[in-house]
């Protein structure tokens, strides 16, 4: 079983928003507090290109192949998580947090992991695999307390 501390940092985010949250209690009930958000803006894919996908010559007379094109909405996906782990480990080494968990969805949590420094890793104390970033935060506390009691 997990007992958060007081003071801990929650992150609840998925690839376009960022919850940051404190734990207001030093016991085995969480009481979070919101204390920032980050919103990115990501159109669809097809708003942000530019242009339809390119053409190239193929190997018959005459024969053209489509080439793929850029997957913008992806790549901002993946960047998001990305600048927030630098985020991460500019607050962890500003003493920001002593623990931290991070509740993302399974593809964003992969890449945070990732990205996260060592410095923000040894600080991990949970991660949650679920996407809560447009649930109450009442809800939220409820999920992380089973989150806590069966870990």
């Amino acid at each position: 079983m997990v007992k958060l501390k007081k003071d801990t940092l929650i992150v609840v985010t998925d690839s376009e928003k960022a919850l940051f949250l404190r734990n207001l209690t030093d016991h085995a009930n969480p009481y979070l507090e919101v204390r920032d958000q980050e919103v990115q803006y990501n159109p669809s894919d097809m708003e942000q290109s530019a242009n339809r996908p390119g053409r190239m010559p193929d190997t018959g007379s005459g024969q053209r192949s489509a080439l793929d094109d850029t997957d913008w909405h992806e790549l901002a996906k993946d960047r998001f998580a990305r600048d927030l782990a630098d985020k991460l480990y500019t607050e962890a080494h500003k003493g920001a947090f002593d623990e931290l968990v991070l509740v993302a969805s399974p593809q964003v949590l992969g890449v945070l992991r990732e990205a996260l420094h060592i410095e923000v890793l040894n600080r991990l104390v949970m991660d949650i695999p679920k996407t809560l970033t447009n649930h109450p935060v009442h809800e939220i506390e409820e999920i992380v307390k089973k989150e806590m009691d069966a870990g």
